[in-house]
């Protein structure tokens, strides 16, 4: 197997080493726009596309947001392929017409939103549709952007700019996807965005969404500012509540623990990675391809 990646960061690399734990015979290849860019393992660094004398088995689209869609117009007419990290894209105009050509080419996409394959998720998607009635749900997801990576000045990073694509309502897009993926999609969707905090960074460090389905409201709210950071899900059935904390991997009601998993950092990344595997092996559309990715999008910007 051959894959062609286009976006060496730090999700970038941890995808590479995930992809080296489940096949270790892989090759794998880094597209780089500086040729004194650091090597990763056993990545081939390559400066250029005419350099490629193969066809990749895929194409792992993980730079910076705001490149999203003309690093994938680089590579769309070889009809490979994609797993694309999220978010598609921070400008939802391009990404609508990129949609279209992608549909015209049928290519086969995956939009990366690991949380999906969260063990408190893989228990909810079981076990919410024999539940009673739902009247609430409250979505939190507040973390410190200074301490998202040791050692480096949060203010160079591109989550702090909003032209590279960067605001928290477009990092934490994982909030917003797993809402749709539970509940479907919103009747009405409304949102409050802010840069206001002592962060002082251009990009959206507050968000706030309300998504209004036929029986409750889904309440979202995410910040890059709390230094006690906190995710978590609940939902008000109208004979009990669960809260699934996301960063201890449970689900309680009142004082009883439901549902909990221990499970390692790379635990969701290396199952996202088995399943479009296997879907580009048996020639199956993924869920969340680039489609669904769409709609996530417009209730993200629209």
């Amino acid at each position: 197997m051959k894959v062609l990646v286009i976006g060496l960061g730090s999700i970038g690399r941890r995808h590479c080493t995930v992809l080296k734990e489940i096949n270790p015979s892989v090759e794998i290849y880094a597209l780089r726009s500086n040729e004194n860019a650091d090597e990763f393992e056993s990545v081939k660094n390559i400066y250029n596309l005419n350099e490629i004398k193969f066809t990749p088995d895929f194409f792992l689209i993980s730079s910076p947001t705001a490149n999203h869609v003309s690093d994938i117009k680089q590579v769309i007419d070889l009809g490979r392929p994609m797993f694309i990290e999220k978010p598609i894209s921070h400008d939802l105009e391009q990404a609508t017409a990129l949609f279209t050509e992608i549909e015209k080419k049928e290519i086969l996409t995956y939009v990366g939103c690991n949380l999906r394959f969260h063990p408190c998720f893989e228990f909810l998607k079981q076990h919410l549709p024999s539940e009673s009635r739902i009247n609430e749900v409250n979505i939190y997801c507040g973390t410190y952007l200074p301490e998202w990576r040791d050692g480096n000045n949060f203010k160079k990073r591109y989550s702090a700019h909003a032209e590279m694509g960067g605001g928290v309502h477009l990092d934490l897009i994982h909030e917003i996807d797993y809402t749709y993926w539970l509940f479907g999609k919103p009747d009405i969707s409304k949102k409050l965005l802010s840069s206001s905090s002592t962060l002082k960074v251009s990009a959206i460090d507050y968000a706030n969404y309300a998504l209004v389905y036929p029986n409750f409201v889904a309440n979202i709210v995410l910040n890059y500012f709390r230094r006690d950071a906190k995710r978590t899900l609940e939902i008000v059935f109208e004979d009990k509540t669960w809260v699934a904390d996301l960063l201890k991997n449970k689900i309680t009601e009142g004082d009883k623990i439901i549902f909990h998993k221990e499970i390692d950092q790379n635990y969701t990344y290396k199952k996202q990675v088995k399943y479009f595997l296997d879907c580009i092996q048996r020639g199956k559309s993924p869920m969340n391809s680039f489609k669904e990715a769409l709609e996530v999008l417009k209730i993200c910007l629209g």
